[in-house]
């Protein structure tokens, strides 16, 4: 119990950062810059990282990293940037509380995962929550950028499955670091093409590149993705709904955005969500923690996985499974 709520505040951090990080990029960031934004978003971040850990992929991890890095990066980010120029900070944050709901249904086929009844009814409420707060005739929520951010959703969410199921215990500073860089290496020559010169940033918006790269990047993936190798994804989905609820709060007390007492009530909903899909009936599924097959007459059913020493071990273990 102690050591699921340990992972779940861990995990937490990732969708905070990101709830902030609608607001940052829509008031500090170039509006019209979406491919270079997501770029120095992802590249710094992932060198950073990479300066941490030292370690380059092998065998299946070079492969398994660009797609991650296109999905989780490269596409992710370029649409969140636009849904964030395109959305009241509320807004854009709360469409990516479906990702629960999308991540359980996806790990099931692909993880072997079945939603148990407490995820499915925080699902549920915090579905009811996003209706709420989004069915309000909110100004501002144009149809392109509730696309934008809907299509981030599904994107990130089939992602974050794919590498919770290739996770072969690498170290999880290098497998994040190998995605953004990959996701950067990808979104560069793109933004080239598309947009032209690199524009001129003011120091505001370095600033904000700053922030975006290493806390609501290299911080909060790290931690997202070890939540995503601990937990199970249905409880990992549920944590993310902390959001919308970072988005909207952010964007009533410093953005000024007006909510109604409709959009609190959706609000209060969603939070009930993640009350729901509580840490101690995840632990007790026991679905969360990826473990390696232990060696045969050894290391009983009782007995903790055996160590990783290095990354081609790792990957040797994750082809024989």
């Amino acid at each position: 119990m102690e050591g699921n709520i340990r992972w779940v505040a861990l995990t937490a951090v990732a969708p905070v950062a990101w709830g902030t990080n609608y607001w940052v990029t829509r008031e500090f960031l170039p509006p019209d810059t979406p491919l270079y934004g997501a770029a120095l978003r992802a590249l710094p971040a992932g060198l950073v990282l990479l300066g941490l850990c030292r370690q380059r992929p092998r065998g299946a991890c070079w492969g398994r990293s660009a797609v991650l890095g296109l999905l989780n990066v490269s596409v992710f980010f370029v649409l969140v940037y636009a849904a964030s120029q395109l959305l009241p900070t509320s807004i854009a944050s709360t469409v990516m509380a479906l990702s629960p709901l999308a991540m359980m249904l996806l790990a099931w086929p692909l993880l072997s995962e079945r939603p148990g009844l407490a995820h499915l009814a925080g699902a549920a409420i915090g579905l009811g929550g996003v209706c709420l707060m989004l069915l309000t005739g909110t100004a501002g929520a144009s149809a392109s950028g509730l696309l934008a951010s809907a299509a981030a959703m599904l994107v990130s969410s089939t992602g974050y499955i794919l590498a919770k199921r290739w996770n072969t215990g690498t170290d999880v500073l290098a497998s994040t670091a190998w995605q953004l860089i990959a996701g950067g290496l990808f979104l560069l020559p793109a933004a080239a093409v598309v947009e032209g010169p690199l524009p001129a940033l003011s120091a505001p918006a370095l600033l904000a590149f700053g922030y975006v790269a290493l806390v609501a990047t290299a911080l909060a993936f790290t931690a997202w993705f070890t939540g995503l190798r601990h937990l199970p994804a249905g409880t990992v989905g549920l944590v993310g709904l902390l959001n919308p609820v970072t988005g909207v709060l952010l964007g009533t007390v410093v953005a000024g955005e007006v909510l109604t007492v409709r959009q609190w009530c959706g609000l209060a909903l969603v939070l009930a969500g993640v009350v729901l899909g509580r840490p101690a009936r995840a632990g007790r599924r026991g679905g969360g923690r990826a473990r390696l097959p232990p060696a045969a007459g050894k290391h009983p059913a009782t007995s903790p996985p055996p160590a990783i020493p290095n990354a081609s071990a790792a990957l040797r273990a994750g082809q024989e499974e």
